[in-house]
C-alpha cells in the first residue's frame, strides 16, 4: 500500500471529533483555519466556539465592530490575524455578495489568506484537489521521504508543495488533507512521534537513517529585540483610570493599554519622571510607585518585552476617565489583562 492510502486508512480509525469538520460551510472552516494559525486545536476551540456564537454568519462578522472583534480575540495574540479576520469578512460581503469564492486563486485573493488556507478551504468545503501543506504536512513528508531542504526556504517551500501534490489522493482530497495534517499533529509529533505503532514505519526514510529528530530542517532567521515598556496606571480618588489605544502599525494595533513610556533600557522611578512630564494624559500632582519589583518580561515572536507598570495616585479629576472595571470591556494586550486581575482597587 502507498502514502496516500495508509494516511487515509490511519485518518479514518483516529481522526478527532472536531466541529469544523461536521461542516463544509467555508465561513466556518475559513474561521477555524485563521484562529489555528500559530494556534494549538486545544486553545484555539473555545475561541472558534465564542466566534460562531457572536457571528453566525460571514454578514454578522463584517457588520462588527473592530472592538468587539479584538475583544473576542483577545488572549489568542497575532492581533493582526483579528484584524485580517474583520477585513476579509468585509471582502466576502462587499465583493462576493456574502458567498465566499469557490477557487484556489479567488480564495487567494481575500486579505490574509495565503496558499495554506486557501488550498484548505478549497479542498475542504469544494473538493478542488488542492495539497495543503502546514507545518505538520511538512514535518511528515520532510521525515517519510527523507528531505533535509529547510522548509521555510524559498526552495523548500516550492519543492515540499510539488511533492505534496505528487502523493495527494485527488480523489478523496478532503479526507486526505485532512488526514495528513492530523497525522503530523497526533502521530507524526514534533518531538516524541510514535514511530513503533506507526503505519509508515517500514518506507520512513528519516527512521532508517535514524534522523527523526534532525527533520524537518528550518533556518533560523528570528533576531529577537528587547523592548522596554513602562505602563503609567493612573488612578483617582474616585478608582478611575485612563486608556489610550495604540495607533499605527506594530504590535497590538487598535487594542487599548494604560499610558505607555518606551525607553531604552529598565528605568528607576527618578529616571522616569521627567519622561513622564511630556504625557499629557498623567497629571504632575501623580505620585508614583512600582508595581512589580522585577520586570515581567513578555515574549513575542520577534520581540521580548521588559515590562513595568507603575502606579500613579492623584487627587486631580481624571479627564476621560474610565471607571476600573468599566476596563474589562475593553480589547487589551493578554499582559495588561492579566495584571488588572491582580490589582485590586
Amino acid at each position: 500500500m502507498s502514502f496516500a492510502p495508509k494516511i487515509l486508512n490511519w485518518y479514518y480509525e483516529h481522526q478527532r471529533n472536531l466541529p469544523w469538520r461536521e461542516t463544509r460551510d467555508p465561513y466556518k472552516v475559513w474561521l477555524s483555519e485563521i484562529i489555528l494559525q500559530q494556534t494549538r486545536v486545544a486553545q484555539g476551540m473555545p475561541y472558534y466556539l465564542r466566534f460562531v456564537e457572536a457571528f453566525p454568519t460571514v454578514h454578522d462578522l463584517a457588520n462588527a465592530p473592530e472592538e468587539q472583534v479584538l475583544k473576542l480575540w483577545q488572549g489568542l495574540g497575532y492581533y493582526s490575524r483579528a484584524r485580517n479576520l474583520h477585513t476579509t469578512a468585509k471582502m466576502v460581503v462587499t465583493d462576493f455578495k456574502g458567498e465566499f469564492p469557490k477557487t484556489y486563486k479567488e480564495l487567494k485573493s481575500l486579505k490574509g489568506v495565503g496558499d495554506y488556507t486557501a488550498s484548505a478551504i478549497a479542498s475542504f468545503c469544494f473538493d478542488v484537489p488542492e495539497p495543503v501543506v502546514d507545518g505538520n504536512v511538512y514535518r511528515v513528508l520532510s521525515r517519510y521521504f527523507g528531505v533535509d531542504i529547510p522548509i521555510n526556504s524559498t526552495q523548500g517551500i516550492k519543492y515540499f508543495k510539488e511533492l505534496a501534490r505528487e502523493v495527494m489522493d485527488a480523489e478523496n482530497i478532503r479526507d486526505y488533507n485532512q488526514g495528513i495534517m492530523e497525522f503530523g499533529a497526533v502521530q507524526c509529533a514534533p518531538k516524541k512521534p510514535y514511530c513503533l505503532l506507526c503505519p509508515l514505519q517500514e518506507s520512513c526514510v528519516a527512521l532508517q537513517k535514524n534522523k527523526v529528530d534532525q527533520l524537518p530542517v528550518k533556518l533560523n532567521k528570528t533576531k529577537v529585540r528587547n523592548r522596554y515598556f513602562n505602563y503609567m496606571v493612573l488612578l483617582d480618588d474616585d478608582g478611575n483610570t485612563v486608556l489610550e489605544q495604540r495607533k499605527g502599525k506594530g504590535i497590538w494595533q487598535n487594542l487599548y493599554q494604560f499610558p505607555l513610556i518606551e525607553s531604552g533600557k529598565m528605568l528607576q522611578a527618578e529616571e522616569l519622571m521627567p519622561l513622564m512630564l511630556k504625557k499629557d494624559a498623567i497629571p504632575e500632582t501623580a505620585s508614583l510607585s512600582l508595581y512589580n519589583k522585577e520586570p515581567i518580561v513578555h515574549k513575542l515572536s520577534h520581540q521580548h518585552l521588559h515590562t513595568q507598570f507603575w502606579i500613579l495616585k492623584t487627587s486631580d479629576i481624571l479627564e476621560e476617565g474610565i471607571p476600573w472595571e468599566g476596563i474589562r470591556d475593553f480589547p487589551v494586550p493578554v499582559l495588561i489583562a492579566d495584571f488588572i486581575k491582580t490589582l485590586k482597587i
